[in-house]
């Protein structure tokens, strides 16, 4: 399974409040929810994010509350990977759930910067930024992390099984 994307950047600390303010969270269609993703930091997220597909962060991406929305509008915004040199728990696991494909590694942050093209190869656990023509590599995905995602989300591979 193969990802390309381009790289929107984001630091350390970025939570759940700046991926989905509060004041959106009573929108029930994802569509329109996916609108508002990281519109406190960003105002061009959603402009870029279906043309990029890829967010890199640091560390302690998506702490915060345990809002399903955080996961739900960066997906629709058309998200297809997150790459951060760590997760809040609560947030990987509803990422996951959503069918977002979520990789952590201590050093992403240094190897990849904004806009930079990448391509990630789930396989052989391999980053490939292209800009710099340099491979990253990271630690395999669990299994069940890795089959959820490949059904693009908990519901459709729970259909499956």
């Amino acid at each position: 399974m193969i990802i390309r994307g381009v790289a929107i950047k984001f630091g350390d600390n970025i939570n759940t409040d700046l991926i989905i303010p509060g004041k959106f969270l009573n929108i029930d269609d994802p569509t329109e929810l996916a609108t508002h993703a990281m519109e406190g930091i960003d105002q061009d997220f959603y402009n870029n994010a279906k043309n990029k597909g890829i967010v890199v962060a640091g560390n302690n991406f998506g702490c915060g509350s345990s809002r399903e929305q955080a996961a739900i509008c960066l997906k629709y915004a058309g998200i297809k990977a997150i790459i951060a040199k760590s997760f809040a728990r609560i947030f990987y696991r509803n990422a996951i759930n959503q069918g977002l494909v979520i990789i952590e590694n201590i050093d992403i942050s240094d190897l990849i910067k904004n806009d930079d093209n990448i391509e990630i190869d789930l396989n052989k656990n391999i980053i490939l930024n292209k800009s710099k023509n340099k491979n990253i590599e990271f630690k395999p995905i669990p299994k069940l992390f890795f089959n959820i995602m490949k059904s693009e989300g908990l519901i459709n591979f729970l259909k499956e099984e």
